[in-house]
């Protein structure tokens, strides 16, 4: 815009002028860039303010969390991945890249500098945006009260929620076991981003794949990401053992897939599928459940694990590219059915347990090493990297954490079960907000900051 000029300009001045203002005129390039960046800036305001204003909280060294905010802050999938696809390519971005790659270059130098290793050409781990502190063990550690960061939403803020695991809605008393925080012992998780975890995913899938515990954590992860997005952009659909979160604005799905298994089995059906003759040894069946002769072969359940995992090794390797997508096995999840293990009184379970067990020597019985060990020789094994998230030791001391008698029931609750809860008392699955958001903590410290 050209400057008013003074009425009392001589007309030599005012041609001195105008002919100055067409010297200094911007070319058609410039003024073209200009206008991009404007056009930019306002359509990307409000994603660039959150963005650039938590880039302090992607250090891999962030101290404990402050109170919840919007963003979220910090403090058994069977297997999850995240995997880019054609349709990042698809999306509306700023030119040059994402907001998060321009967040992360901001922290952590440069795409090109980390592509070529920064540390003297080590292979490019998927969506790194940083390194784990040295020697730590996050996995090691021991629950904190924290009030001020727990919990991350609450349980009257996520509708995803399934009302199996909805304890304050069922009538639950407590709320206690809704602020326990996981503090490793010689280092801290970093804060959980749900701004960063979103943009990770902008054009790209998550899936979870497993059982009922499973499908609770990939609830926990949407329930840590939803309120981010508008309502009219994001929608929930089940197709058969299928559930699918889409979040329209960033072309991306956060999935789960029931297979409990993990192999073809006769629990797959994502209803019906309790199997009663369960004990220590597995029944395997070579060939189809469709032939009409079936072999069936017995074996020990510590065999058909580990024939399973080497299925499943199989299977990432000829499917998963390493360059691009990243592959997580969670460990078992323990179940609290006998008290007297934590020197409880006999005949008691989880229920009624309002406090986490604080022998760090705890180990349930029903938590077999041996299936860890299985998991472990046949991982290391794999040409593909497959990352361990060992959330049972963390998980045992959780005596409080289950839902107890706090959810919807399978069928109507007996008068005998009423005057004894205990014996009805579901100590497997989990309340939520609860234990598995840091489930899904321990999976976003292994993802961002391996």
């Amino acid at each position: 815009m050209k400057t008013p000029l003074s009425s009392s300009s001589s007309p030599a001045s005012s041609s001195s002028l105008s002919s100055s203002l067409r010297k200094t005129r911007l070319s058609p390039y410039l003024f073209a860039l200009l206008s991009f960046i404007v056009f930019v800036s306002i359509l990307y305001s409000e994603d660039l303010v959150c963005i650039f204003g938590q880039q302090r909280q992607i250090r891999p060294t962030s101290p404990r969390p402050g109170p919840r905010t919007g963003e979220l802050t910090r403090p058994s999938i069977s297997s999850s991945n995240i995997e880019k696809t054609d349709s990042e390519t698809r999306g509306v971005r700023p030119a040059g890249g994402t907001i998060y790659e321009a967040a992360v270059d901001g922290v952590l130098g440069s795409s090109e500098q980390r592509k070529s290793g920064a540390s003297g050409g080590e292979p490019v781990i998927p969506f790194a945006i940083g390194r784990g502190e040295e020697g730590c063990d996050v996995f090691s550690g021991r629950w904190v009260r924290d009030e001020s960061a727990r919990p991350s939403y609450e349980e009257s803020e996520c509708p995803y929620i399934q009302p199996q695991l909805t304890c304050q809605e069922h009538g639950r008393p407590d709320k206690d076991y809704r602020n326990w925080r996981w503090q490793p012992h010689s280092c801290s998780l970093p804060r959980f981003n749900a701004t960063l975890m979103l943009e990770t995913l902008r054009g790209k899938r998550m899936m979870y794949v497993g059982d009922s515990s499973n499908r609770g954590q990939y609830v926990s992860m949407i329930c840590l990401l939803h309120s981010l997005i508008p309502e009219g952009s994001k929608s929930m659909e089940t197709f058969d053992s299928l559930t699918v979160f889409t979040a329209k604005d960033y072309n991306a799905t956060i999935e789960f897939y029931w297979a409990p298994f993990l192999l073809e089995s006769n629990s797959d059906n994502a209803v019906i599928h309790r199997v009663t003759d369960s004990g220590v040894t597995v029944k395997i069946l070579k060939g189809s459940f469709e032939d009409e002769v079936k072999d069936v072969v017995v074996m020990s359940t510590d065999d058909a694990y580990r024939m399973g995992m080497k299925s499943l090794v199989r299977w990432v390797q000829k499917n998963m590219d390493p360059k691009k997508t990243r592959v997580f096995f969670t460990s078992m999840s323990p179940t609290h059915g006998n008290s007297e293990e934590w020197g409880g009184e006999p005949g008691g379970n989880c229920y009624n347990q309002t406090t986490p067990i604080e022998d760090p020597n705890y180990w349930g019985s029903d938590s077999r090493k041996s299936i860890m060990q299985v998991i472990s020789e046949v991982f290391s094994k794999s040409k593909v990297p497959i990352t361990f998230l060992n959330i049972t030791q963390l998980s045992n001391y959780r005596k409080d954490a289950h839902t107890m008698i706090y959810k919807k029931q399978w069928s109507p609750v007996t008068p005998e079960q009423i005057a004894n809860p205990v014996s009805y008392a579901d100590c497997v699955h989990w309340c939520l907000p609860g234990l598995q958001d840091t489930w899904n903590e321990l999976l976003f410290a292994k993802l961002f900051y391996p």
